[in-house]
């Protein structure tokens, strides 16, 4: 592990007792006492250039103050030509940020895109009283204090989960009363175990052995297989740290919202939900932390499809992507419009050829994946269909290992240096795929979406089973 890593598990780890004394606090102290642990976060991990954060708030605020009807469109520019200026610092003279600053900015582009996203919705709901809230609304246009207050809130500054504007507010209102110990050691559990197989991982399969001349005299076989235990260290990683931030929230209590709201991982409740602080929301309702919940170990290994892969990783950012991103892209093809996500997606990681090369392999393989389950799949007996799956799966895998590669090679010339000593085989594959479904009438998820899963009918008294109990039928 680098430096870099060790210091944010340590934070990590500092954070949980931390979580249960604000667990305790009154509204004022959670919102000034959490927005100054975070400060001091930022301070001590990014120093001056904590400058950056701020510009980055102040000039959304002088936005939303400025622009309200349309403050969402313009804080997304503006969080990511900011973003722009960050990573080119250097260019102008500027010294370049730590990487604890780069983590804090990432994360609060997302806050900062989706704070102007509700505001812009209260005034329009504000102009149109006739239509009814929707579930989990901003109450009111937040102050600046306020505003700093949630961007610099020590909850997920450095690692995430993203969480709305409305989530903090209720946590800010929330009584002592929501469970949080057993709930947090029932996450927790499986992190040694996945901690104890990144440290072996890494160190049996180092990355750094890709980019030696000698990696490449090895035989095919070689290459091809090395990619796999390098995506494994690589997941094994992100869910410790991950699960850890997860159990940074349940400590606090942050998150949590009766069972009956049916939230979902980053956008909070989806039904009606008593408030926080009412008699309502008593000892015997029954809580989750589904709204801060960033990772599906077990949906990211076993789901079946490239696309559903997507949905089970970085669940919160997922959501953010497909509520600001996706259903606001200039196309209405599920593979473009999956596209643009994927572009914004990489830029928003970084400036790194690898994390477009990576990224942008994704529309093509949900093509092919779409056709073949409208062309091909449906027309298979439950039994074949079944053998299908399984042969899924193990494609799904072999490409997210792929496309993990460009992701921490980085560099143009690594990456596809890798990617011809394998024959840039996941691309080919695809093609074929894409090809195939197509001759065979396959319109993919833009056209017959998940429709083409129910054409295949099957007996009541056989139904097939999938390699996985998380996939949507």
């Amino acid at each position: 592990m680098t430096p870099e890593e060790w210091k944010y598990l340590a934070i990590l780890l500092i954070s949980i007792p931390v979580g249960f004394l604000f667990k305790k606090a009154g509204p004022g102290l959670k919102q000034w006492g959490a927005a100054g642990v975070g400060v001091a976060l930022t301070l001590l991990t990014c120093g001056p250039h904590i400058l950056h954060s701020l510009v980055t708030i102040l000039g959304t605020w002088i936005i939303m103050e400025t622009w309200p009807r349309s403050c969402h469109a313009l804080a997304l520019a503006w969080t990511f030509l900011y973003l722009l200026f960050f990573r080119m610092v250097t260019v102008f003279g500027l010294p370049a940020p730590t990487p604890f600053t780069n983590a804090v900015q990432l994360l609060l582009t997302l806050k900062l895109v989706s704070l102007a996203s509700e505001v812009q919705e209260l005034r329009a709901q504000k102009e149109d009283l006739p239509k009814p809230p929707p579930v989990g609304q901003l109450l009111a246009v937040p102050s600046l204090p306020q505003m700093l207050s949630y961007s610099y809130c020590y909850v997920g500054l450095l690692t995430g989960p993203f969480y709305r504007y409305r989530t903090y507010h209720d946590w800010l209102h929330q009584g002592p009363a929501v469970p949080s110990l057993e709930p947090l050691l029932l996450r927790a559990r499986p992190a040694p175990l996945f901690g104890l197989l990144f440290l072996l991982s890494s160190w049996l399969f180092p990355l750094e052995a890709v980019r030696e001349d000698a990696f490449y005299s090895r035989s095919l076989a070689f290459r091809l297989f090395y990619m796999v235990p390098v995506f494994f260290a690589f997941r094994m990683r992100f869910y410790v740290a991950w699960i850890a931030a997860e159990c940074d929230c349940i400590a606090a209590g942050f998150g949590a919202y009766p069972v009956g709201a049916k939230s979902r991982a980053g956008g909070g409740p989806t039904q009606p939900y008593p408030a926080p602080d009412s008699p309502e929301a008593g000892a015997a309702t029954r809580y989750d932390y589904e709204t801060i919940r960033n990772i599906d170990c077990h949906g990211t290994d076993f789901c079946v499809r490239v696309r559903d892969g997507m949905r089970y990783w970085n669940m919160t950012v997922q959501w953010w992507l497909a509520q600001y991103v996706y259903k606001s892209a200039p196309a209405r093809s599920y593979v473009l419009r999956s596209a643009w996500t994927m572009l914004l997606s990489a830029y928003w990681h970084g400036i790194h050829p690898g994390y477009y090369l990576s990224f942008l392999t994704i529309p093509l393989c949900l093509a092919a994946e779409g056709c073949l389950e409208s062309g091909l799949r449906s027309r298979l007996s439950p039994q074949a269909q079944q053998a299908w799956d399984w042969a899924h799966w193990f494609l799904k895998m072999r490409a997210y290992d792929y496309m993990c590669m460009g992701f921490v090679l980085l560099s143009l010339q690594d990456t596809l240096r890798y990617w011809a000593s394998i024959y840039f085989c996941i691309h080919l594959l695809a093609l074929a795929g894409l090809g195939l479904g197509l001759a065979l009438g396959g319109g993919g998820p833009g056209r017959r979406g998940r429709g083409a899963r129910a054409e295949a009918k099957t007996p009541p008294d056989k139904p097939p089973t999938p390699p996985d109990k998380l996939r949507e039928e």
